[in-house]
């Protein structure tokens, strides 16, 4: 049973303290059946604290939060889901400074909160895109600072270094699958070639729809079928159905977030936002209660250590 609200003033309602938050995290964790995180043996002993696993090899105690992303948080719960709430409900996101004002807490706790959500959204090791028949657009896109707007040293060291447009700049690449419009963003190091990437993320039975590069020409020979759009020649949309403008336009709500929200995002957290942007472009069609329950349920086992992330 998904939490009833539909707006910001509706969920303070319906969450109207800690420990109702508590208890549906516990529905939602656990679903009834208390099970011990560091071992999986269920029925614990309830203790005044909390539980304490029945295994003999363990016998550990823990709580409703142990090993999950408000493990050992200073926080409070009915913060922490308001967090959760704005994240995912705002189309372009919300930044640090923005969470922080909203929730009266310091903003080295939000952007820390905010990365801690973000974590729950990245996907271990995914399955490659696409299958026997299905068109999975592909294209890349270049995010950074414009060199115009450079100062004049920079410029003039990138100018005597004879460095490329697209070195002050991170790679993306960005995948959607039809139908669905599944979308994945992945961050291309430099040590990486497009195709590899490619290789990586999108089965080879799949229908590869790219522009004209010919890097993708390439690569486009190992699969089981490739169109091309030739931008060179204006030529956007053929036959109705090929085209990569699906996959650009989830750039376009990318570049806005970034743009809009964060002005400017390090290479070393890149991947962070292109997940938490990922996540909310494959759940639009969702409600906001189906999408904050589907958002909480990530969060188990996903802790990320402040040490981590500022490493």
């Amino acid at each position: 049973m998904f939490a009833q609200f539909g707006s910001l003033a509706q969920f303070f309602d319906y969450f109207k303290d800690d420990d109702t938050c508590l208890q549906y995290w516990i529905s939602v964790r656990w679903n009834g059946n208390i099970s011990c995180p560091h071992c999986g043996s269920e029925n614990p002993y309830v203790t005044n604290r909390g539980y304490k696993c029945r295994n003999v090899g363990c016998q550990k105690k823990f709580s409703a939060l142990s090993g999950s992303i408000f493990e050992n948080t200073k926080v409070g719960l009915r913060t922490w889901f308001a967090a959760i709430y704005l994240c995912t409900a705002h189309k372009k996101g919300i930044s640090s400074l923005q969470l922080s004002r909203d929730l009266g807490i310091h903003q080295k706790s939000a952007w820390y909160m905010l990365h801690r959500i973000r974590e729950a959204f990245k996907a271990e090791a995914p399955e490659p895109m696409g299958g026997e028949g299905t068109i999975v657009e592909v294209d890349e896109t270049y995010i950074g600072g414009k060199l115009k707007n450079m100062h004049n040293s920079k410029r003039r060291e990138m100018k005597e270094k004879k460095r490329g447009i697209s070195d002050n700049k991170t790679v993306v690449m960005g995948y959607l699958e039809r139908g669905d419009n599944i979308v994945r963003f992945r961050v291309l190091p430099r040590q990486y070639m497009i195709k590899d990437q490619v290789r990586e993320n999108v089965d080879s039975s799949s229908v590869l729809m790219t522009d004209s590069a010919t890097t993708y020409t390439i690569i486009g020979r190992e699969y089981a079928h490739h169109e091309i759009v030739d931008h060179s020649r204006k030529e956007y949309v053929r036959d109705k159905v090929l085209h990569t403008n699906t996959i650009e336009g989830a750039f376009s709500l990318l570049d806005r977030m970034i743009t809009g929200i964060y002005h400017y995002v390090s290479p070393k957290h890149m991947q962070s936002y292109l997940n938490e942007n990922a996540y909310r472009y494959n759940t639009r069609k969702a409600t906001i209660p189906v999408r904050f329950e589907d958002a909480i349920q990530k969060f188990e086992g996903k802790r990320l250590l402040y040490k981590k992330l500022t490493a």
